[in-house]
């Protein structure tokens, strides 16, 4: 018998000064069997760093091959931002740079491994695409946090997020790199 997705509900208050975002999400999200922790999480920190109107999860969650982790649609269905979580291969990179007006990667894992399996790599505007990272400590903090119902906050001031989950208060810094 295949395992089902185990589904996380997050009531979230986002307040990204930065660019002056300021929502409340009710979001569900679909933990699929082969997905970490570690993975649902910074997919669920994407798509708030992200948010902006027409932003979805993939339909087919980690397990579609043709859609990234999170995209944004405008009106007409036109994808205008791909956003890929972990460590994507670049001919994905490539493909979602090429067909949305705007490419970016949120990693949990090694940004210096992650970079590293990018370089030289045949990738549409590979320089306009920026890989975010969070320290490793924070992601581990915010995993064993995590519930199958949460109440998320969600603030980000001058690239720094701090992040309340379940009562559990954590920051980092978002680092960006480029693929070089």
């Amino acid at each position: 018998m295949a395992l089902s997705a185990t589904l996380h509900t997050f009531a979230v208050q986002l307040a990204d000064v930065d660019r002056g975002v300021y929502e409340e999400l009710d979001l569900r999200v679909a933990r699929h069997p082969s997905e970490t922790a570690e993975f649902m999480l910074t997919r669920l920190l994407a798509y708030c760093l992200e948010y902006t109107d027409g932003i979805t999860f993939s339909e087919g969650g980690v397990s579609s091959t043709d859609q990234p982790a999170v995209l944004v649609r405008d009106l007409t269905g036109r994808v205008t931002a791909w956003i890929e979580v972990g460590a994507p291969d670049a001919e994905r990179l490539h493909r979602g740079s090429k067909l949305a007006g705007r490419a970016a990667v949120y990693t949990h894992r090694d940004p210096v491994k992650v970079l590293a399996q990018l370089t030289g790599k045949r990738i549409h505007r590979s320089a306009d695409i920026p890989v975010y990272s969070f320290d490793r400590a924070f992601i581990d903090e915010a995993v064993a946090a995590l519930d199958r119902r949460n109440a998320v906050t969600v603030s980000i001031t001058e690239r720094e997020l701090f992040l309340e989950l379940n009562g559990v208060g954590l920051s980092t810094a978002i680092e960006a790199h480029h693929i070089p």
